[in-house]
C-alpha cells in the first residue's frame, strides 16, 4: 500500500478522535460553562448535523479544486475547528469550533476514499479504502480513551488543543505524500448530482443509514446498559468501548480485503451475522463475558461493511464519485442519529436499557434485505433479454451471458 495511505489514516485518526472524544469529556466541558450535561450534548448532536450537512457542501465548493489541495483544505478546517473549541471563552463559540470542524469530516473521507481507490490497482480499492478508515477506528482504541484521559487529567482543552495538533501533522503529511491527483476532465457538478438517479448508489447510501444504525443503536446506549443490566462499574465502560474499537479495527481490515474478493456475499453475511448478534445481546448483556464478546463482535461485523459500502457507492457512481462517495459518510451519521433516538424511545416506552439491541437487530436485517434487493437487480440489468440473446450468433451470445 501507498505511504500516501499512511496520511489519509493520520488525518483520519484525528477526526475519529475530536468525533468520539467529547462524549467522554461532557462532564467537565458542562462544568467549566456552567450548563447542564444536556445542553453539553449539543456538541454532539452539532457535530453529528455538521457532518451531515457539511459533506455534500464542502464537496460541491471543492468540484473544481484538485483534489489533493481540497483535502489540505479540509484539513485547515479541522485544524482551525479544534483550535477554537480548545480556545472559547463561552460554551457557544465552542459549539461553533465543533460545526466548524465537523464540515471537513464527511468531504475528507468521501474525497479521501476517492483519492485511496485511485493509488492502488482496481482489484485492491476496498484494501485502499479499509487502510484509510483504519486511522478512524484505530482512533476508537488509541485516540479516545488517551484523549478522554488527558481532558480528565490535565484539563478537555488541551485535549483538543492536542487533537488539532494532529491535524497540523495530517496535514502536512498529505502536502508530502499525497500525489497530485488532477480533477476528472469534463466533470461538472451536473455530473455528480447524476449519480444520484442510480439505483444501485441511493440503495448502497440506504444500506449504510440501517446497517451502522444498527451498531449505534446498541453502542449509543452501552452505559446503562453494561452498569445496570451486565453489572459492570462505571469505570468500565471505557475498556468496554476499547474492545469496540479493536472489533472496529478488526472489522474493518477484514471487510476491505475481503471486498475486493466478494463484495455481495461478505454483506450478507456480515449485515445478517450483525443482526442476529444484536439480538442475542438482549440476552448476553445479562453476563459480563458474555457481553463484552458482544461489544467486540458488533464493532467488528458493523465495521465489516464500510469498505464495501463505500466501494459499491464509487463503483455505481463511477466517472463522478465524489459527491456521492462524500454524502455516504453523511449517511453513517444519519443512521447514528436516527437508530440513537429510536433507542431513546423504547428505552423511553419503559421496555428496558436492552431494548435498543431489538431496534438495532431490526435495522440490520432491514440492511441485509436492501442488499439482496440490491444483487437482484443488479443480475436483471446484467441479464440480456430475448431480443439480445436471439440477434446475435451462438458464440457472441455466450460472451454476452458470460460477462
Amino acid at each position: 500500500m501507498p505511504l500516501a495511505l499512511l496520511a489519509l489514516a493520520i488525518g483520519a485518526f484525528g477526526i475519529g478522535t475530536t468525533e468520539f472524544v467529547i462524549m467522554g469529556l461532557l462532564p467537565e466541558v458542562a462544568s467549566d460553562y456552567g450548563v447542564s450535561i444536556p445542553t453539553a450534548g449539543y456538541l454532539v448532536t452539532g457535530y453529528a448535523l455538521g457532518v451531515m450537512f457539511g459533506a455534500p457542501l464542502m464537496t460541491v465548493l471543492g468540484t473544481k479544486v484538485p483534489r489533493k489541495r481540497m483535502l489540505m483544505l479540509l484539513m485547515g478546517l479541522f485544524v482551525v475547528g479544534n483550535l477554537l473549541s480548545a480556545l472559547a471563552p463561552v460554551f457557544s463559540v465552542m459549539l461553533i469550533g465543533r460545526v466548524v470542524a465537523s464540515l471537513a469530516h464527511g468531504a475528507f473521507f468521501g474525497i479521501g476514499s476517492v483519492v485511496a481507490a485511485g493509488l492502488v490497482a482496481p482489484h485492491k480499492k476496498a484494501g485502499a479504502i479499509a487502510m484509510m478508515f483504519t486511522g478512524l477506528t484505530v482512533a476508537n482504541v488509541i485516540g479516545v480513551p488517551l484523549g478522554t484521559l488527558i481532558g480528565q487529567s490535565v484539563g478537555w482543552r488541551v485535549t483538543f488543543a492536542v487533537v488539532a495538533a494532529l491535524g497540523v501533522v495530517g496535514l502536512a503529511g498529505i502536502a508530502k505524500l499525497v500525489p497530485d491527483v488532477p480533477r476528472a476532465e469534463g466533470v461538472r457538478l451536473r455530473h455528480e448530482l447524476a449519480a444520484f438517479k442510480n439505483a444501485q448508489v441511493l440503495l448502497a447510501m440506504a444500506m449504510t443509514v440501517l446497517g451502522f444504525g444498527g451498531v449505534f443503536a446498541a453502542i449509543t446506549y452501552i452505559a446503562p446498559m453494561m452498569t445496570h443490566v451486565a453489572g459492570f462499574a462505571d469505570g468500565s465502560v471505557t475498556w468496554l468501548l476499547v474492545l469496540f474499537g479493536l472489533g472496529m479495527v478488526g472489522g474493518n481490515l477484514v471487510g476491505g480485503r475481503l471486498a475486493d474478493r466478494a463484495l455481495m456475499p461478505l454483506l450478507y453475511i456480515a449485515l445478517g451475522a450483525l443482526s442476529v448478534v444484536l439480538a442475542l445481546f438482549t440476552l448476553t448483556a445479562h453476563d459480563k463475558i458474555a457481553s463484552a464478546v458482544t461489544v467486540v463482535l458488533i464493532g467488528a461485523l458493523g465495521f465489516a461493511t464500510v469498505p464495501p459500502l463505500q466501494k459499491r457507492v464509487l463503483d455505481h457512481a463511477h466517472g463522478a464519485p465524489t459527491l456521492a462517495s462524500a454524502v455516504n459518510i453523511g449517511a453513517f451519521n444519519l443512521g447514528n442519529a436516527l437508530s440513537a433516538w429510536l433507542g431513546g424511545v423504547v428505552i423511553a416506552a419503559g421496555l428496558g436499557y436492552t431494548a435498543p439491541n431489538w431496534v438495532g437487530a431490526v435495522l440490520a436485517a432491514a440492511a441485509l434485505v436492501l442488499a439482496a434487493l440490491s444483487a437482484a437487480l443488479e443480475r436483471r440489468a446484467s441479464t440480456p433479454g430475448p431480443g439480445v440473446a436471439g440477434s446475435v450468433p451462438g458464440e457472441q451470445r455466450a460472451a454476452v451471458v458470460h460477462h
